[in-house]
């Protein structure tokens, strides 16, 4: 980037302070127009160097940290962190060091930083690239670490922390035939029959996309739809169907699908997504509580989460957010499992899922509805690719961002198939 890219930079600096200061996620960042005045190049620019910083935020804080007495104003340290990925990603100094000294000085208030912004810039310029390999990998905010150490192990989130850095690549799922979407994208099949793509660039470029011949979604994600093995023929509810992945899954595997979910914008999404790939599904804006047509032979539920177990993706989300709404959310999820079970016919089975890394949002959630629910079973999960390990104490499956570090990780993800009793 050089300083042509001013008008990036700023928008990555703006992204960059709603977000920390103000607890704004990017997508909605996006969604009321803060890359629209930017042409495309610069949109993706902006937009890759804020997930950069954000992922590496905890690293670049340690690089500043020796030559700051103590912290400056939000809006400096903002641009020192930004000048430290690009410098430390092997941006040309120059550029780099002149485009946030221009940043720091546009602010009446932080104008008389410029000269600190420039020396300390300088100096991390002559660290470099390998100042940057030196330290280790970034931490998660102490807000969401502590409970996932709790969890899992010190160990376990130090690996995961390794795939959150290294962001994800991008997951395809087939609409038919993995082995032509591998052939075509030059893409590698994952056990589970997803396929990956690394360094995939325009989604919509790739072969494939306009014939509707698979869509994305991230392989963990792909997983619950499967453990509902044959659903030919079957009438099944996907209750918070936005953006419509598992909604597609199960048309293309001959399911008669009804999706669900509360957001007309979201719910128009799904249906474009539907006539892409030229699958059919009944569409349904409601409130989930509000749908009382039951007697399905399944219930898909992925329930609104924490969604702590994209941060691969969504760097933006241990910043942007504290844990304070997440007993609301659990709460939430407990009523919803209590609602989905009234939606089945007797024998059914409810997929009850989270992309969340919190126990208290996955195994917790399915052992406390068994002791609400007398006859309610936990089918045990099975699907091709699914690796015993993965097998939860109550019956579900546990997925984690460390699992499949030869592949580029996954989402983390919690599923279980419960089954009404007959």
């Amino acid at each position: 980037m050089t300083q042509t890219g001013l008008p990036a930079r700023r928008t990555a600096h703006y992204l960059l302070g709603q977000i920390i200061g103000e607890g704004r996620l990017m997508a909605e960042l996006i969604a009321a127009g803060a890359l629209a005045q930017l042409p495309a190049d610069d949109r993706a620019r902006a937009q890759r160097l804020t997930l950069d910083a954000l992922r590496g935020l905890d690293r670049a804080d340690r690089m500043l940290k020796p030559y700051l007495k103590k912290p400056p104003p939000a809006h400096v340290m903002h641009a020192l962190r930004l000048g430290v990925i690009e410098l430390c990603s092997g941006e040309a100094a120059h550029g780099v060091v002149n485009a946030y000294v221009e940043i720091v000085a546009s602010n009446k208030r932080t104008q008389p930083m410029k000269g600190l912004t420039n020396a300390v810039l300088r100096k991390i310029a002559d660290e470099g690239p390998a100042g940057w390999a030196k330290r280790p990998v970034p931490l998660t905010p102490g807000w969401l670490r502590q409970p996932l150490v709790a969890a899992w192990g010190r160990a376990a989130v130090t690996a995961m922390e390794a795939a959150h850095f290294a962001g994800a690549p991008l997951d395809l799922t087939p609409k038919s035939d993995p082995a032509a979407v591998v052939a075509a994208t030059g893409g590698t099949l994952l056990p589970t029959g997803s396929v990956r793509l690394h360094d995939a660039g325009q989604v919509s470029a790739l072969p494939g996309y306009d014939s509707g011949d698979w869509w994305v979604q991230d392989a963990a994600a792909a997983i619950p739809v499967r453990l509902l093995g044959n659903v030919t023929g079957l009438k099944v509810l996907d209750l918070c169907a936005a953006p419509g992945g598992k909604t597609l899954q199960l048309a293309a595997a001959g399911a008669d699908v009804t999706a669900l979910d509360v957001s007309e914008n979201r719910m128009t999404r799904v249906a474009e997504n539907l006539t892409r790939v030229g699958l059919t599904a009944r569409t349904v804006v409601s409130d989930a509580f509000a749908f009382d047509q039951g007697a399905f032979d399944a219930v898909l539920l992925d329930a609104p989460c924490s969604a702590t177990g994209t941060i691969r993706r969504h760097p933006d989300l241990p910043y942007a957010k504290d844990g304070s709404e997440f007993g609301a959310l659990i709460d939430q999820q407990a009523a919803m499992i209590d609602h989905a079970l009234t939606l089945l016919k007797p024998g059914g089975r409810l997929v009850f899922c989270t992309c969340s890394l919190l126990p208290d949002e996955g195994e917790v959630q399915v052992e406390e509805v068994l002791e609400r629910h007398s006859g309610l079973t936990v089918a045990t999960p099975d699907s091709p690719g699914i690796d015993p390990a993965w097998r939860t104490e109550e019956g579900g499956l546990r997925l984690r961002p460390d699992y499949w570090p030869d592949y580029g990780g996954m989402d983390g993800f919690y599923m279980a198939v419960l089954t009404k009793p007959a």
